[in-house]
């Protein structure tokens, strides 16, 4: 992080009240963890929902910190004459505004990507295009929220060319709280699906919640969205700007070949990247190789970006442990993301078939519809045995306990059935490791 403000400056970009003596103070950097806040650092004691740092301020002041941003309601300044004090009137909007001004005064070109699958990925294949083309900054890991997109623009240095950027959502607004900092100039929809339902009512909502990012394309940005997708399709008569489409069907702008490596065709021309991709992973090239058109990179540098993509940990990562070849999807875990990881464990010739599955979360009132349907896609893939976990997946149980060609056992933990898992782990068999997050599903893979 290199700001290169003064104390001054700062407090103007987010509206706030200086106490200091020192009022052209440099504020380069700044650290929110207490615990490393040294000599000369500034600190941002943020608040959240269940959080306030502000009451680690006494203490980061004796380890030296010579800059505190804090909210300026209900706190004391304490007597540090030698302390500098940035009293705001929201650290979260404070922190937005500064994240929004750093990136506006840098001419870089940034891509912002949402959907309900394949953010992730998308966002990874394009960060490999882009950073043959330039210098390119990424947000990293779940960055993608109210806090994280700030924190990753803050980041944004001059040599960067390209920005890729996630935005996440579990709630309406989000997408719009996000979208108005990071100003892309490329905004990319991967999907609409069923995804955080216990926030969102239905997917109409989701729908209206991601389309949320077109209103902050940069102008003369291009909006590149999925047609396959029967919700996005209404882009092609709802959005009046700029827009690149992707999918399988005729309509798409970046179409996509039905062949074994990833081809597609874009302006009467095909074009073919000899890499092996999953279906939905193809869409997610698409969205990538899109979105990199829009950016103005030409093709031969996509096609070698999409080669050197590295798929990223636990979404679907292979490993092979002990002869037994194991599918692992432990990242997180939707209705459209179990369809996919079933649908790739059924077109597996290895025998035995056995899908390790815990919780989707965040499905509301439509929970027990959706872990239902998980049922009928393991019978529809010919799965042999599944081992189960979680509060939600006994109503996906319920079903594959009446059916007897399938071996299905529930437990509420993982470890009440983890010895019969190791029993049934022989060499030979593929084994598909599936859930949402919270569940920590790796663990389990560790203790095999």
């Amino acid at each position: 992080m290199k700001l290169n403000l003064t104390l001054r400056k700062a407090t103007g970009i987010m509206k706030g009240k200086l106490i200091s003596s020192h009022p052209e103070r440099p504020l380069t950097s700044f650290v929110t963890d207490s615990r490393v806040a040294g000599p000369a650092d500034a600190f941002w004691a943020l608040q959240g929902a269940n959080h306030d740092a502000r009451q680690f301020i006494p203490q980061v002041i004796r380890q030296g910190a010579n800059v505190i941003i804090a909210q300026e309601e209900g706190f004391s300044v304490p007597d540090a004459p030698d302390v500098s004090f940035l009293l705001v009137k929201d650290s979260l909007l404070a922190l937005q505004e500064l994240a929004k001004y750093h990136r506006l005064h840098h001419t870089l070109k940034i891509a912002a990507i949402t959907g309900s699958n394949g953010k992730s990925t998308t966002k990874q294949m394009l960060r490999a295009i882009c950073s043959l083309a330039g210098e390119t900054i990424a947000n990293m890991g779940n960055f993608n929220n109210q806090f994280g997109v700030p924190f990753s623009l803050l980041e944004i240095q001059p040599k960067h060319k390209y920005g890729v950027f996630e935005l996440g959502a579990s709630h309406p607004g989000d997408i719009d709280e996000t979208a108005r900092l990071a100003l892309p100039d490329v905004a990319v929809i991967t999907n609409i699906s069923a995804a955080h339902l216990e926030f969102f009512k239905d997917l109409e909502t989701i729908y209206q919640t991601k389309t949320e990012i077109t209103r902050h394309i940069n102008k003369g940005g291009t909006l590149v969205y999925n047609a396959d997708n029967e919700y996005l399709a209404r882009l092609k008569t709802e959005f009046m700007g700029k827009a690149l489409s992707f999918g399988f069907g005729a309509g798409a702008d970046v179409r996509i070949l039905e062949t074994d490596d990833f081809s597609f065709t874009y302006q009467t021309e095909a074009y073919r990247v000899p890499v092996r991709l999953e279906r939905h992973d193809k869409l997610n090239a698409a969205a990538a190789v899109a979105a990199a058109l829009a950016l103005g990179i030409d093709t031969a540098t996509i096609a070698q970006g999409l080669q050197n993509f590295t798929p990223m940990p636990m979404r679907l990562e292979r490993v092979e442990k002990n002869g037994v070849h194991f599918i692992l999807d432990c990242y997180n875990a939707n209705p459209a993301s179990m369809h996919n990881a079933l649908t790739i464990l059924g077109r597996e010739k290895a025998t035995p078939r056995i899908a390790v599955l815990g919780d989707m979360k965040e499905l509301g009132a439509s929970s027990k519809e959706y872990h239902r349907l998980i049922a009928r896609e393991i019978k529809e893939n010919g799965i042999e045995t599944v081992f189960l976990a979680g509060t939600e997946m006994k109503y996906a149980y319920e079903i594959l306990k009446t059916l007897p060609t399938i071996r299905a056992i529930y437990k509420k933990t993982p470890a009440e059935w983890l010895p019969q898992l190791k029993q049934a782990l022989r060499p030979g068999a593929v084994c598909l490791f599936k859930a949402s997050r919270s569940m920590h599903f790796e663990n389990i893979f560790k203790e095999l």
